[in-house]
């Protein structure tokens, strides 16, 4: 935990030091991002997530904004919400807050903390993640962004414990 933590401040003091001046594109100081996810096996869900096996559904829906205070170093926040009928009936609220920062204005780096307040549980689970992928812009306002995340619980009994995962984002820029 101290390591993923001791990275955690390493990729946001880079992120910091390295930031470029000058930048007139889509990540500019000044712009805002507005970002849609897939999640595929999602925790945390800020993303459009849609399961169904055995009569049994799980479901989310969410988005997440942000703003460019430097140049393509964004401040994030997002929402979302999902209902589950796997086990029981159950409905959840998430929140993420973070920031992503663009290196060479093409490979985003996120680095965030998720908060999930589950129905009628004994404890909400909370995460911290860091993701980065790849930009493709499709012109000055739109890129589709795959990419790898990984969320580490910061709680003893959160289930899943931790997670790998794969997400495909759409954004938009303006």
């Amino acid at each position: 935990m101290k390591k993923l933590i001791l990275t955690a401040i390493a990729v946001v003091s880079f992120m910091f030091t390295n930031a470029q001046d000058g930048t007139t594109g889509p990540t500019a100081k000044g712009k805002w991002l507005i970002e849609a996810n897939t999640g595929f096996d999602s925790v945390g869900g800020t993303a459009f997530r849609f399961r169904s096996r055995d009569g049994e559904t799980i479901w989310n829906i969410g988005a997440e904004g942000g703003y460019f205070v430097i140049d393509d170093l964004a401040v994030k926040a997002g929402i979302g919400y999902g209902d589950s009928s796997f086990s029981g009936s159950s409905s959840a609220f998430s929140y993420k807050i973070g920031a992503k920062y663009y290196i060479i204005g093409k490979v985003p780096v996120q680095l965030d903390y998720t908060g999930i307040s589950i129905e009628d549980a004994n404890e909400n689970p909370s995460y911290l993640g860091i993701q980065a992928g790849y930009a493709w812009f499709l012109g000055e306002q739109v890129s589709i962004e795959p990419g790898l995340r990984y969320n580490n619980t910061l709680n003893d009994d959160a289930d899943p414990e931790s997670n790998l995962q794969l997400n495909i984002g759409f954004a938009l820029y303006f």
